[in-house]
């Protein structure tokens, strides 16, 4: 009962959303101890509770590939699918950065490739910190915006393959998202024109 998606849940990229992860990663995670004790019975509040609490992110590590919180969690995301204007919200905070990496690997996987480019690049301007647990085991330090930008350009993260995403500038050539301007843009025009003067 506990590893079975709701049944209000509606398919997305045409099926069952925990199949979004490969049956033999769910399978590691439906027999760890943390999706035992702490993701039995939760609801959607109660996973974003758990999501506060998070110190890092990750997919699987150690000798036998034990899967992390974060990905226990994601799986319960998937399980439950919360409405979208829920996780518009946990990605628009600011407060939760381990929440809105959750909230940003969500929307990744289960929103067409329009609306994962509008949600998400706003979030290159977010420069905090995160741990990112490795497969042997111990930590790395990555950015909130590295995380967002391999979501956008790799198609495997977390151990996840990831749902094929078209390419930015298909989207721009057929009219559906607008070219998109960095930020940087200003700087390099700004300094180009202090070098000529």
């Amino acid at each position: 009962m506990a590893n079975r998606t709701v049944a209000t849940a509606q398919s997305i990229h045409g099926t069952n959303p925990q199949y979004l992860i490969e049956k033999a990663y769910r399978q590691r995670i439906y027999d760890s101890l943390y999706w035992k004790e702490h993701c039995f019975g939760l609801t959607v509040t109660g996973v974003m509770e758990k999501a506060v609490d998070l110190n890092s992110i990750g997919g699987c590590y150690g000798a036998n590939r034990k899967p992390t919180e974060f990905m226990c969690l994601m799986l319960k995301m998937l399980q439950l699918q919360p409405d979208r204007q829920m996780i518009d919200a946990l990605l628009d905070q600011t407060d939760f950065k381990y929440l809105r990496a959750l909230a940003a690997l969500y929307f990744r996987l289960t929103q067409p490739p329009k609306d994962v480019y509008s949600r998400l690049e706003p979030l290159y301007r977010d420069y905090r910190k995160l741990r990112m647990r490795t497969s042997d085991g111990p930590f790395e330090l990555t950015h909130v915006d590295e995380f967002v930008d391999s979501l956008l350009r790799e198609n495997f993260v977390c151990y996840i393959t990831l749902p094929l995403l078209t390419k930015r500038i298909a989207l721009e050539d057929a009219g559906a998202l607008p070219p998109r301007i960095s930020p940087l843009d200003d700087e390099y025009e700004s300094s180009s024109s202090d070098s000529e003067s």
